[in-house]
């Protein structure tokens, strides 16, 4: 056996004794031997459907004389159709069940006719889509075989901690079976992915074909499942912590969908001025904008201004980990709530219920505001008052949709809308008074005050 020499020994025994958190060839993570135990688990995916493409259009608005050339070109090719295409798209996964369950995202099989299922030995199977979530953008898949699969061993993402070694293993561009190692860079990132975004950030290469392939640990653990990029970035990946992955497999497998906990309250941030208004030490917690009539909330005796800091036992910090506490909540469950509201804390106790998508949209935003992309709430003389408006009437925009009209109008959280469409608006009953069932292509004039300022912009409903 070939000796190491004594010199490199001691050099890296000093560098090891004098920086105690940097990692030596000595004791450094095994990436080969680690690489080599994980990759069986990891699978290719690729998936096609159906695509039913339109006769092209002349660009642009279409002229009378559009129109003719339009009949024209029916009349010479017989106005046979344009026969359907196959679309194919590649993503990764992992084994978690001896039996074949197999965990990606739901954007790499979404809407596919077939989804194929390429094991790192090589064999091939097709896969039953077996549940879905988009909220979370989770896909439970199955294969069926009689041998015993490699599987892939669950971690625990919420001790993850940043500047971890992590590996990814995934088929970035078809490319099969490629590992890529580096840091957790950050967690709890909101990249305004879906409603419950609470993302791990990495600098483990992650490009187009990672989507739903494992984040290793150096223990050998799925922390992660690979979900997002940064366009144009580098170094910049985000993976969906494992935890809250696992926690809706078993709705997955026996419903094919996901059911949440819904309190019935409409939140914001709570920012340092707000929280000096409050009387509260500093900022943290979820301030309760609105409580929904006939909610959990409401029944649980919930009112505008208090501020929840924390959900069952757990810390609310920022606003966002309060929507994927309750979301996480079984429906039914009693669970007490620690509040802020006049000046101490109190604790309610709330049965949870059950999350309608379409009634919670429709009860936390005014009418009209899934066209809008905007969410408002009275504005209270104590948020007034925090933010120099005292005296101030208006409807307070507490949440926007980044890819609503109201971000093209460049609203933001925080913004008063004074008027619409020169109705005055003293309140949110009175902004959904002005903007009413608006049509698409509609366009409404606000009158917006922002901090000291105030501007005129225009919001176009789709």
């Amino acid at each position: 056996m070939k000796l190491r020499n004594p010199l490199y020994s001691l050099l890296c025994l000093l560098l090891a004794l004098a920086l105690p958190g940097v990692a030596t060839a000595v004791d450094g993570p095994d990436f080969v031997t680690l690489a080599k135990n994980l990759k069986p688990a990891v699978v290719n995916i690729n998936t096609s459907k159906t695509v039913q493409p339109r006769r092209p259009m002349l660009p642009g608005p279409r002229s009378p004389q559009d129109q003719l050339f339009e009949d024209f070109f029916d009349r010479f090719f017989g106005g046979q159709p344009v026969p359907p295409r196959k679309e194919r798209s590649l993503g990764s996964g992992f084994i978690i069940s001896k039996d074949g369950y197999i965990l990606s995202n739901n954007h790499v099989v979404e809407g596919a006719d077939e989804v194929n299922i390429k094991l790192a030995d090589g064999r091939s199977f097709k896969a039953t889509v077996k549940g879905l979530d988009p909220k979370l953008d989770i896909a439970l898949l199955k294969i069926d075989t009689d041998e015993e699969l490699p599987v892939a061993r669950i971690g625990d993402s919420e001790g993850l901690k940043v500047g971890e070694w992590v590996m990814a293993i995934g088929n970035p561009f078809g490319l099969e079976q490629t590992v890529t190692v580096g840091i957790v860079s950050a967690k709890g990132r909101v990249i305004g992915a879906g409603p419950y975004d609470n993302f791990i950030q990495t600098d483990a290469s992650i490009n187009p074909g990672n989507s739903g392939g494992p984040l290793f640990n150096i223990k050998g653990e799925v922390v992660g499942i690979n979900t997002a990029i940064v366009a144009g970035g580098q170094g910049i990946g985000f993976a969906l912590p494992i935890n809250a992955a696992s926690a809706i497999v078993p709705q997955l497998k026996e419903t094919g969908h996901v059911t949440r906990g819904w309190l019935g309250v409409s939140i914001q941030q709570v920012n340092e001025e707000l929280a000096a208004s409050f009387g509260l030490d500093k900022a943290r917690g979820a301030l309760v904008a609105e409580v929904v009539k006939d909610s959990p909330a409401e029944k649980a005796g919930f009112k505008r201004g208090d501020i929840i800091l924390g959900f069952d036992g757990k810390p609310i910090e920022e606003m966002s980990d309060l929507p994927r506490l309750v979301a996480a909540t079984a429906v039914g469950k009693s669970v007490k709530l620690e509040v802020w509201r006049e000046g101490k804390t109190r604790e309610l106790s709330v049965k949870i219920g059950k999350l309608d998508e379409d009634e919670a949209a429709a009860a936390a935003a005014p009418e009209g505001a899934g066209v809008l992309g905007l969410s408002v709430t009275d504005l209270t003389p104590e948020i007034a008052r925090s933010q120099g408006l005292e005296g101030t009437r208006g409807a307070l925009v507490t949440a926007v949709d980044p890819q609503g009209p109201a971000a093209e109008s460049n609203l933001r959280p925080g913004d008063v809308v004074l008027e619409v469409n020169g109705s005055e608006v003293k309140d949110a009953a009175a902004f959904r008074s002005a903007v009413g069932k608006p049509e698409a292509g509609k366009v409404l004039r606000l009158l917006v005050q922002r901090g000291q300022n105030l501007f005129y912009t225009t919001l176009k409903v789709k």
